[in-house]
């Protein structure tokens, strides 16, 4: 993926000197909503990350005061009312995709999260490594409220293991918002910060995981996905066998002599 010259159409791009890239969701007057264009859109530049050579952490946020409120009404669930089971089945895989890119692309992906993050957003927020939040952020996996599972975009999957499946189960059959009170002490978020030091913070550890052995960060983000469905017995062999390579790198090396010299290591992502 080159991004000098990439310029999304449903959402704003930023690439910073640290190699953090920031996603910022642009339509603040309807609290960010999702089309069918801007999924698609999403699904394919995070697809792309995996040939990135220039963007080594991301960014998730949303534009004013909210990250964002799911799937527009009007532009996408009013068509999806009209549609048949093959169109159907289509969006829904679709929409799985981004979350997919999301998980399989290399780099560490940081939500930052202030106000309403509801549906498709919350799914978006699941799928990220890190999420960081605001004591405002309302936090909802609202599907049943319009007539439709809980089983969308992994979340069914996904949830569980991030805030256990009694939680889980709570907020998928209920659509009730979790507070950010509860998001951090459930481990959904990571930290709670102001509003206006939000993006700031998240850009920050970005810049620090960036600055770090990103093949070794490529290797821990591919284990903590594979390893969900292995054995301990495969996952410890899996995870020797991801460790010797590591112990290949040049940022390896960079790391011992460093610290022979008593110096911070300059990792080189080779």
């Amino acid at each position: 993926m080159t991004t000098a010259n990439f310029k999304p159409q449903h959402f704003l791009w930023e690439l910073d000197d640290r190699a953090v890239a920031t996603v910022t969701l642009n339509r603040p007057e309807r609290k960010n909503p999702l089309t069918f264009e801007s999924y698609a859109e999403l699904r394919d530049t995070f697809r792309a990350l995996n040939d990135s050579k220039d963007v080594k952490a991301v960014v998730i946020t949303g534009a004013g005061e909210n990250f964002c409120s799911g799937g527009d009404v009007h532009e996408i669930i009013g068509p999806l009312t009209k549609m048949d089971a093959d169109g159907l089945l289509e969006f829904t895989t679709m929409t799985g995709d981004l979350i997919k890119a999301i998980r399989n692309c290399p780099q560490p992906v940081i939500s930052a999260i202030d106000g309403i993050c509801a549906g498709a957003g919350a799914a978006v927020a699941m799928a990220s490594d890190l999420r960081y939040g605001t004591a405002r952020a309302r936090t909802a996996f609202l599907f049943v409220r319009v007539g439709l599972a809980g089983a969308d975009m992994g979340a069914c999957a996904m949830l569980p293991r991030i805030i256990g499946q009694g939680r889980a189960s709570e907020l998928l059959f209920t659509g009730r918002a979790m507070s950010a009170e509860e998001g951090e002490r459930w481990g959904w978020f990571n930290a709670l910060v102001e509003p206006g030091e939000l993006l700031d913070y998240a850009k920050a550890s970005a810049g620090k995981l960036a600055a770090g052995p990103n093949m070794a960060h490529a290797a821990t983000k591919h284990q903590l996905n594979v390893e969900w469905d292995m054995s301990i017995n495969a996952a410890i062999d899996a995870e020797a066998a991801a460790q010797a390579a590591c112990m290949e790198t040049a940022d390896f090396k960079r790391a011992y002599d460093a610290f022979v010299k008593k110096e911070k290591p300059e990792f080189m992502g080779d």
